[in-house]
């Protein structure tokens, strides 16, 4: 076979067009280097502010501290949990004037608290006396809301589902009711507890159109209600140097700590972990 000629203006612009491509490539690949290197840096952006902090800005209260092998136990929790959304708990043991809403952070102040989640009622008749004014300065302060039942074993499931929902109007972007059970009945068994339990959720998810979160301790739930709820977002308190609430469940929030020490409240509080990023964290709010 006879080779193909080029003349020198054909050679010349094939010349060229593999200049192109080869400049094209290269552009292609310094572009991907680029995304990844600042995606890369948006991802440990957290973890280098944490760490930078930890070791060169350590934030310390002046009011409040914890014990070492405490404050060295949460430390390793974040540390692990740094792509996280992290929030705290309020009630009336918190006083209004320790709060300040619009500076709030852990982690040497490297971690924003993204939500709170308030008591709001209790049994069949009780409300937490501050959960008015919290529930506005969150929504006020932009903080993802949560409100909570704390629910009395012995009482009756209607009434009390009624006392949450005569004290409670979620909106959109609030996350779904909380039902915070903890205590065995002294007049009742263990399974008629778990269907006052279910009337409860029912009514409001009724009254919400969505599952409420169950909120407990660890081992209340492994004893007590572990394959009744099957469905309902789990919120678990564990306060133990463990690396996540329970070794066999899915869960969705830990309670890790009831000492937090956070900047901008001058009270310790209950911490918390949600299992996901922000955007995730609005994907569970209410529509």
């Amino acid at each position: 076979m006879t080779p193909k000629k080029y003349t020198k203006k054909t050679a010349k612009q094939v010349h060229k067009s593999r200049r192109k491509k080869y400049f094209f490539r290269r552009w292609v690949i310094l572009g991907i280097l680029i995304v990844a290197l600042v995606g890369t840096g948006f991802y440990l952006k957290q973890s280098v502010s944490y760490y930078y902090a930890l070791y060169f800005n350590k934030f310390k209260h002046k009011k409040l501290h914890n014990s070492e092998k405490e404050a060295a136990r949460i430390q390793r929790i974040l540390a692990s949990n740094l792509d996280k959304t992290y929030g705290f708990d309020v009630s009336h043991y918190q006083n209004r004037e320790d709060i300040k809403w619009d500076s709030l952070s852990i982690g040497n102040k490297t971690i924003p608290l993204e939500y709170v989640v308030m008591r709001a009622t209790m049994g069949n008749r009780s409300s937490d006396k501050h959960f008015d004014e919290f529930w506005e300065s969150a929504k006020k302060h932009n903080l993802i809301r949560g409100a909570y039942h704390f629910y009395r074993a012995d009482e009756d499931p209607v009434i009390q589902a009624n006392n949450f929902l005569k004290n409670v109007k979620l909106e959109s972007g609030d996350l779904p009711p909380i039902l915070d059970i903890e205590k065995i009945p002294k007049r009742k068994t263990n399974k008629k507890l778990i269907e006052d339990l279910k009337i409860w959720c029912k009514i409001v998810e009724e009254a919400y159109g969505e599952k409420p979160i169950i909120y407990t301790y660890y081992h209340y739930y492994k004893d007590f209600l572990k394959g009744e709820f099957e469905g309902y977002p789990l919120w678990l308190a564990n306060y133990n140097d463990v690396p996540s609430p329970s070794p066999d469940d899915e869960w969705d929030f830990w309670q890790f700590t009831e000492n937090g020490i956070v900047h901008g409240i001058n009270a310790k509080v209950d911490l918390d972990i949600y299992n996901g990023n922000s955007w995730s964290l609005k994907r569970l709010t209410l529509d």
